[in-house]
C-alpha cells in the first residue's frame, strides 16, 4: 500500500504526495530552552525521528528541521530568576538537549535554527503583514489582525466565538481585540532585545516558526509536525502569517503527536508533573524508553508509570533476547530452514503498518510475531544458516527504524560430562568476586562454569549464590538445552 498519514487538517488519512518528487520537507516545532528537557519533549522528538527514519527509507530526499525558542517570556522570567543572561542559559539548554537525545538514539535534524538567529527573516515577515493591512503598531509592539482572516480555526475545528473564551490581554498590551496577538513585542528595561522598524524588542512566539519554515524549507511545507497542545493557538496562528505573508497554501500535511500524560494530565513544568530524561535514563536504558514510547499510537495520549517503563522492559528484554540468540548462533546452525518466506512476509506486514499513518504498535507485533516462530525454530534446531542470517537481517532492518536493540551476544559454556567436572575457579564463592576483573569474558566463564559444576554436583544453594552474585553485578545467565549462556545487562 502507499504511504497514508493522518491530516489533522482534514480530520482523515490522506495519500502521501510531497510536492517535489522524492523530495520531502518537514518541520516540527522543538523546545523552548529555559530548562532541562522532560519525557514528554523525548516523545515528540522520538516519534518524529522514526517518522523521519521511515520516510528515508522509503528513498524520500527529506529535509528536517526542527527550531529551538530561545527567545521567551518563560526563558526571561527563568534568567532572571537565576541571575544569568538569558541566550547564555539557552546555549546551556540547548547543549542539555542534544546530550539527552543522543542517548536516546534520536538521529541529528539537518539544522536546528534559533529564534535569536532569525530575526532578520522575521522582521521582513513582520514588516510584509504591516505593508498588506493584516497587522498593526501599537506602542512598540505590532499584533495580526485576526479578525481580517475568514477561515481562522480551521486547524483545530474551532470557531473564532469558542476560541475567544479566556482570551485576555497581557499586562501592558494594548491590543485593539483580545484575539489579535503579537508578531513584535516592545522591549521592557533589561529584556534581551533587537532593533527593528517599531523600536527595540524581540519576536513573539508564533512568527519565529513561520519565518524559520520559510526559511529552510519554502513557502508550502510538506509535513508540519508538533504535540496536540500547539494545534490551538500556535499552529493556527502560524498558517495565519504565513499564509497572509505568502499568499500560498502553508502546510499540506499537519501531524500532532499525543500528549504523554500522568494520571491522565499533560506532563508539563507548568503543572510540576513533568519526569526529566535525564532522570528517568539513571532507571530505565534508552531503547526501554523508546520502546515504551513507539509500542503506542503516536496520535493518541500516553499515560506514563514507571510500571509501564517496567512491563515496557520486559516485552523488550524478550524480543532482545531472541535477537541476542540468533546472534550467538553464529555459523553453527545446523537445520535445513532458510526461512526466506517467513521473513519476506514480515518485512511487507511491517511496512504496510508504518504505511499506514506509522504505525509502530503494530509494526512490532509483526517483529514479536517473527521473534515466537525464531524462537521455535531455535528450540528444535531447525534453522539453517542461511535462515538464521535471514533473521538477523530483518531483525537488523527493524532496528535501523526503531533502534531498540542492541548487538550483544551471549557467551556459551557448554554442560560437560560429569567425569570432566573441575571447579575453575578455586575460592568458594562466599568470598568476594574480584571486581576489577569483572570486564574480562573468561574470568565470567570461568565462574559461570563454577556455577554449572555446582548443579550438576546438585549444590543448588551455591549455584543460586553464583547467580546471584553475578546478577549484582550486571552478568544475566542463561540455561539452555546447550548449556549456560550468559550476558550483559
Amino acid at each position: 500500500m502507499a504511504l497514508v498519514i493522518h491530516n489533522t487538517l482534514t480530520r482523515r488519512k490522506e495519500p502521501f504526495e510531497p510536492l517535489q518528487k522524492n523530495k520531502v520537507g518537514i518541520y516540527v516545532c522543538g523546545v523552548t530552552t529555559y530548562d532541562k528537557s522532560h519525557l514528554g519533549h523525548a516523545r515528540s522528538a522520538i516519534n518524529f525521528d522514526v517518522v523521519v527514519r521511515h520516510l528515508r527509507g522509503k528513498g524520500y530526499d527529506v529535509k528536517h528541521i526542527t527550531n529551538f525558542t530561545d527567545v521567551d517570556d518563560k526563558l526571561i522570567a527563568r534568567a532572571h530568576e537565576l541571575g544569568v543572561e538569558p541566550l547564555d542559559l539557552s546555549r546551556q539548554m540547548i547543549d542539555e538537549y542534544f546530550s539527552v537525545m543522543d542517548k536516546l538514539k534520536i538521529r541529528r535534524a539537518d539544522a536546528y535554527p534559533k529564534a535569536s538567529e532569525t530575526i532578520p527573516d522575521i522582521i521582513e515577515m513582520i514588516k510584509g503583514l504591516v505593508d498588506k493591512g493584516f497587522a498593526y503598531e501599537s506602542r512598540g509592539s505590532v499584533y495580526f489582525i485576526v479578525r481580517r482572516v475568514k477561515d481562522y480555526g480551521k486547524l483545530s475545528g474551532q470557531s473564532l466565538d469558542q476560541m475567544i473564551v479566556g482570551t485576555r490581554k497581557e499586562p501592558g498590551e494594548d491590543k485593539r481585540d483580545p484575539m489579535d496577538f503579537a508578531l513584535w513585542k516592545a522591549a521592557k528595561p533589561g529584556e534581551v532585545s533587537w532593533d527593528s522598524p517599531w523600536g527595540k524588542g524581540r519576536p513573539g512566539w508564533h512568527i519565529e516558526c513561520s519565518a524559520m519554515c520559510l526559511k529552510y524549507i519554502g513557502t508550502t511545507v510538506d509535513i508540519h509536525g508538533g504535540g496536540t497542545d500547539l494545534v490551538f493557538p500556535h499552529h493556527e496562528n502560524e498558517i495565519l502569517q504565513s499564509e497572509t505573508f505568502n499568499e500560498a497554501p502553508f502546510v499540506k500535511y499537519w501531524m500532532h503527536n499525543g500528549m504523554l500524560t500522568v494520571n491522565e494530565e499533560k506532563m508539563s513544568k507548568s503543572l510540576k508533573n513533568f519526569f526529566l530524561v535525564d532522570e528517568v535514563l539513571k532507571r530505565y536504558s534508552p531503547q526501554t524508553i523508546r520502546f515504551f514510547i513507539l509500542n503506542a499510537s503516536y496520535r493518541q495520549p500516553l499515560d506514563y508509570s514507571e510500571d509501564s517503563l517496567d512491563e515496557a522492559k520486559k516485552s523488550l528484554d524478550k524480543l532482545q533476547d531472541t535477537y541476542t540468540a540468533l546472534l550467538s548462533v553464529g555459523g553453527n546452525a545446523t537445520g535445513a530452514d532458510g526461512m526466506e518466506e517467513a521473513c519476506t512476509e514480515a518485512w511487507e506486514r511491517l511496512t504496510q503498518a508504518m504505511d499506514d499513518d506509522f504505525s509502530t504498535r503494530e509494526a512490532i507485533a509483526v517483529i514479536f510475531e517473527l521473534s515466537r516462530t525464531a524462537n521455535r525454530k531455535l528450540a528444535d534446531g531447525s534453522l539453517s544458516n542461511t535462515g538464521v542470517d535471514r533473521l538477523v537481517s530483518t531483525y537488523r532492518r527493524f532496528n535501523d527504524l526503531f533502534d531498540v536493540l542492541k548487538e550483544e551476544r551471549r557467551r556459551l559454556i557448554p554442560t560437560r560430562d560429569e567425569t570432566r567436572l573441575q571447579d575453575t575457579v578455586t575460592a568458594q564463592i562466599d568470598l568476594p568476586i574480584d571486581r576489577n576483573r569483572i570486564s574480562d569474558d573468561n574470568y565470567i566463564d570461568e565462574l559461570v562454569q563454577m556455577r554449572e559444576n555446582a548443579r550438576r554436583r546438585k549444590e543448588f544453594d551455591r549455584a543460586d549464590r553464583i547467580r546471584s552474585r553475578l546478577a549484582e553485578l550486571g552478568i544475566e545467565i542463561q540455561d539452555t538445552p546447550e548449556g549456560a549462556v550468559w550476558k550483559r545487562k
